[in-house]
């Protein structure tokens, strides 16, 4: 190289360094916990933490600040695991916190491969008419907490900066230039499944849909239009609430005079007494790009019942173009996209529409983790009458599970048979037949669940008084599916509401309130090797207090120290938020629940079912586990698509050819259930591909 082009280069670098010095003022900490060698799925070894102090010290020594190198020895339950940050001092001190609706601030574009980075945009979809019952419950809970946060008069607890929402939502304005903050939703379902809403939403009025006057037939016009569906009680309120009449809520803790309290009490015993759409209940408004029914699906979910009827749906008429592209405006507004979370309707014709979408989604976004939710409603867990119905439904659960399976990097499958007589309905009032009901306890616990997904990451030295434990969607995928023996089927556990904080002999312990929303799993299976994520959100300690999170991560540790079996390795998550209760939440608590989700020594009297207006928020924890209690589930679709699919003479060949599938390769896909599930030597493992 000659000298000119030498010194050229050495003028050009120290221009870098002068710029980056100028911009930054940086602190640098790495803080590293004992790991047990008994995780050896972490990425953390000895020689990557020396690679890590090297590229550290060099990277302070370009900015001139020293690092601080803090080797931190803690011997609990399970590990828990620190890992390394770099933080902007200057950034964080000026940047604005406000969230909707006092600011519409979009987050900030991040690194997505720096672990240095804070939480990032997440996109939803909802598959089917039970994963929307679901959608709508969940999304009533963000619109709450956004209503609370911004309410002068709310609990102060709702206002934290802890959680950021703008993980879920995304701004955008309307023609007429009114800001809107819309949640990053896709929704795909029956025709007439929206009820009185219209597919278009509510925010953004384009006009009538009155012809056009510039006409090319000259022929006769006939115009044929359903009569709109009727606004239930609680709509019609939404709508009053729009148009400047002034409704007080009272969960907000707001006063109301006797004529309101009233109309809460009828809005309630309408919702209660039936609700027939997701919508019904839902205060929620969406983006016009964030509905979809399907042409030519119109609602009837008792014929719409196995894996074949939605065989072909997605492809026909593009509508799979048209839904791929709608993703795709989603997709390309996030400054850094962290994952999709998928909720599909695996129990009928919708299973085959949601694994087609996720092929899709898996070849143009490859590197974008899915966490896949398979749910399962009421009515899918009825008594069949014939054989054939029995085999139908072995084989749909079978190939549904293999074909979602193959597409997404964990899945979770939710739906009790009998939601109302498990242990995880020990302080509700379920009614089984009813979607409203059941998808108010899977929406609760989706909600915990995802909660680590928003929080905000204070940095190594800061610790969070209202959060802690954030954790992004490829972290948790990494962690519970990641594993050696690669289990990408993980558990759903919840605890509803979750028991206090105080060690009151009277109260289970947390851990034992703990109960699976995933059916068929095996209680009395210990594994050595299970990795759990948890997390516990507004839990109340001494006095009926909310704990504080240091209390609950004392109460937490203590309670696994003193566990006769415990887990690999957990990772908590813990938030002082509780669990918002909205107007539109099923009358589904027991009379041992108060106010606000404390656990009464005795019950109420005068009722038995207890509802918004009633309780306004409760505390929860919600736990997804890579474990070998999954296996009856596992084994139970592998020995249904062996039983009914490849051996001879089995009954349910010519319907599995209807469905587009062969015998060989209903074959090469039980032969990779069957490998997945064993290790080497043949011992059974807890894995699925």
């Amino acid at each position: 190289m000659k000298i000119s082009e030498l010194m050229l280069f050495m003028m050009w670098a120290l221009l870098v360094v002068v710029r980056l010095y100028s911009s930054m003022e940086a602190v640098c900490e790495v803080q590293v916990l004992s790991l047990e060698d008994r995780a050896p799925w972490l990425s953390l070894k000895k020689e990557s933490i020396k690679l890590k102090k090297i590229i550290l010290q060099n990277t302070c020594t370009i900015l001139n600040t020293p690092p601080k190198i803090s080797l931190v020895s803690k011997r609990t339950a399970f590990p828990f695991v620190t890992f390394a940050f770099l933080t902007n001092s200057t950034a964080s001190a000026t940047e604005s916190t406000k969230r909707f609706p006092t600011s519409f601030r979009s987050p900030l574009p991040q690194n997505p491969s720096s672990p240095w980075t804070t939480m990032r945009e997440i996109v939803t979809i909802q598959v089917g008419s039970f994963a929307n019952f679901i959608g709508s419950h969940f999304w009533n809970f963000q619109d709450e907490m956004l209503g609370l946060a911004a309410d002068p008069y709310g609990d102060p607890l709702f206002k934290t900066d802890g959680l950021n929402m703008d993980v879920l939502y995304r701004t955008g304005e309307t023609q007429q230039g009114t800001l809107t903050y819309t949640p990053r939703l896709l929704s795909i379902d029956f025709q007439g499944s929206l009820g009185p809403m219209s597919s278009r939403g509510t925010l953004y009025n384009e006009g009538s849909n009155a012809p056009s006057e510039v006409v090319t037939w000259e022929g006769n016009v006939s115009t044929h239009a359903s009569e709109p569906q009727k606004k239930n009680l609680f709509l019609q309120s939404l709508y009053q609430e729009e148009q400047d009449v002034p409704l007080v809520n009272g969960i907000n803790g707001g006063k109301k005079d006797l004529q309101n309290e009233i109309q809460d009490t009828d809005i309630v015993k309408c919702l209660d007494r039936g609700v027939q759409f997701w919508t019904d209940f839902s205060k929620v408004h969406y983006h016009p790009q964030s509905l979809y029914e399907v042409n030519g699906l119109w609602m009837d979910a008792q014929e719409f019942d196995n894996y074949g009827i939605g065989r072909d749906v997605f492809t026909e008429n593009l509508q799979g173009e048209e839904v791929c592209e709608r993703l795709r405006f989603f997709v390309e507004e996030c400054d850094h996209i962290q994952g999709f979370k998928f909720i599909a309707d695996d129990s009928g014709g919708f299973s085959p529409i949601a694994a087609d979408f996720l092929e899709n989604i898996a070849d143009e976004y490859s590197n974008t983790p899915v966490l896949l939710y398979a749910v399962r409603g009421p009515g899918s867990h009825m008594n069949l009458r014939s054989r054939k119905q029995t085999v139908v439904r072995d084989l749909h659960d079978a190939v549904s599970f293999s074909r979602l399976s193959s597409f997404c990097k964990m899945i979770v499958p939710v739906g009790l048979p009998f939601l109302s007589m498990s242990k995880a309905s020990t302080y509700l009032n379920i009614e089984d037949e009813n979607p409203y009901h059941c998808s108010a306890v899977y929406a609760a616990a989706l909600h915990s669940a995802s909660l680590p997904f928003r929080m905000e990451a204070p940095g190594p030295s800061a610790d969070s008084s209202d959060t802690v434990g954030a954790l992004d969607v490829n972290g948790i995928v990494q962690m519970l599916a990641g594993q050696s023996r690669q289990n990408m089927v993980a558990i759903l556990d919840i605890a509803m509401p979750a028991p206090g904080m105080t060690g009151r002999q009277d109260e289970k312990s947390l851990l034992g309130n703990l109960h699976p929303l995933t059916p068929e799993v095996a209680e009395d299976m210990d594994d050595l090797q299970a990795v759990e994520s948890m997390t516990v959100h507004g839990a109340i300690g001494s006095e009926d207090h909310r704990a504080s999170v240091s209390e609950v991560k004392n109460a937490i540790n203590a309670e696994y120290e003193h566990a006769i079996i415990r887990p690999m390795f957990c990772h908590l998550s813990v938030a002082r938020c509780p669990l918002p209760i909205p107007l539109p939440f099923p009358s589904i608590f027991g009379n041992l629940v108060g106010q606000h989700g404390e656990l009464l020594g005795s019950p109420i009297l005068g009722s038995s079912s207890r509802g918004s207006l009633d309780v306004h928020s409760i505390p929860m924890a919600a736990r997804l586990r890579s474990s070998c209690a999954i296996l009856p589930f596992l084994e139970n679709r592998l020995a249904n698509l062996r039983k009914f699919g490849i051996e001879r003479g089995s009954l349910g060949t010519e319907l599995l050819r209807s469905w587009g599938f062969g015998r060989d390769e209903i074959k090469f896909q039980a032969d990779g259930k069957s490998g997945a599930m064993e290790d080497g030597d043949g011992s059974v493992a807890c894995r699925a591909n």
